[in-house]
């Protein structure tokens, strides 16, 4: 008699209730997922953190995934196997996704073959695991919603997280001028060294003045904007005429005056890479690969943790002084 292929195991965190960081649970009884047509089973090497990993997982945030879940989407490793009619990849191919279907916080995840790209041999799987979220969500802040402009000046503020050194980079390339915000010391020099034409640091007590100071009168024409919960105050009065913010990244209430929209006719923008078309994302990823390709898109890979340390990440990646680029589980 034939026996049943028995499939195979694996170790995946897994999310049963939301909650704390403490509700990551390792487990390494997991099934392997099958990709099924048009998919694709990925070998994770490396999977990014993002923050909005952690509002999912607390369930404070808009989209509540089923439970059980595997978090993460940001997978960099090499293809497994293929589903049926998948032609653009095969086994053995190293790659970097955009969002798996499965969850990246594990040893194999499922992904749509058309959410995944080429990586290429000048980038290791750290970085190949920073890219997808952070520079297609910068790139879409900056042209898709931002309509950004050569010779226009751009704010990031918390740029030296994943978004905010994607944005730099992209802007810098792209004839912006580029300012940025950190916490420490070593971020202002780590966001200097992707692009930022100057840095300031959000500690600061005066830090807004030095911004005014540094624009001139006419202001910032964009600003993106990290901690809108925190900040949008303040970004409305260093914003130029027509210019705006665009929400990346929100941590709760802020009260403003609206007034200060109408006396420059200024705007703000939410953003959610989630909301892009088919063809927008097409349009982030031709762009970014080009950017690998070019050489000024080079991933930061900040604090590395491996997978029994997700909790922590979770903890770091909202409670820590100051980023340093992209936060990446190993595998």
């Amino acid at each position: 008699v034939a026996m049943a292929a028995t499939r195979s195991v694996m170790r995946a965190v897994r999310v049963f209730e939301f909650g704390g960081p403490e509700v990551l649970k390792l487990q390494s009884d997991v099934l392997v997922p099958v990709p099924q047509e048009n998919q694709v089973l990925i070998k994770v090497h490396a999977c990014g953190v993002n923050p909005v990993e952690t509002y999912i997982r607390s369930g404070t945030y808009a989209r509540k995934p089923a439970l059980p879940y595997t978090p993460g989407s940001d997978v960099a490793g090499v293809i497994e196997s293929v589903g049926e009619h998948v032609t653009a990849f095969k086994k053995g191919d190293r790659v970097f996704t955009l969002e798996t279907l499965s969850g990246g916080y594990a040893e194999y995840a499922v992904a749509a073959a058309n959410r995944v790209f080429p990586l290429p041999d000048k980038l290791d799987f750290r970085q190949g695991a920073a890219i997808g979220v952070p520079y297609f969500t910068a790139y879409r802040a900056l042209f898709q919603k931002g309509c950004a402009k050569a010779g226009e000046s751009v704010l990031v503020h918390g740029a030296s997280g994943g978004v905010g050194l994607a944005a730099c980079q992209i802007a810098r390339a792209c004839g912006l001028k580029v300012l940025g915000t950190a916490g420490t010391e070593e971020g202002m020099n780590v966001i200097l060294r992707n692009g930022a034409h100057q840095a300031f640091n959000h500690r600061d007590p005066n830090y807004t003045e030095r911004i005014k100071a540094c624009t001139g009168p006419g202001g910032v024409d964009i600003i993106i904007e990290m901690l809108s919960n925190v900040n949008l105050d303040a970004d409305l009065q260093l914003l130029s005429h027509a210019g705006r913010v665009m929400v990346v990244g929100c941590r709760g209430r802020i009260e403003i005056n609206p007034r200060d929209t109408m006396s420059k006719e200024s705007s703000i923008i939410g953003v959610s890479l989630f909301l892009a078309t088919e063809e927008e994302r097409r349009e982030c990823a031709t762009a970014v690969l080009d950017g690998i390709e070019a050489g000024w898109l080079k991933p930061v890979v900040g604090l590395e943790y491996p997978l029994e340390k997700v909790a922590k990440a979770h903890e770091d990646i909202i409670c820590s002084s100051g980023a340093r680029g992209k936060m990446v589980l190993l595998l």
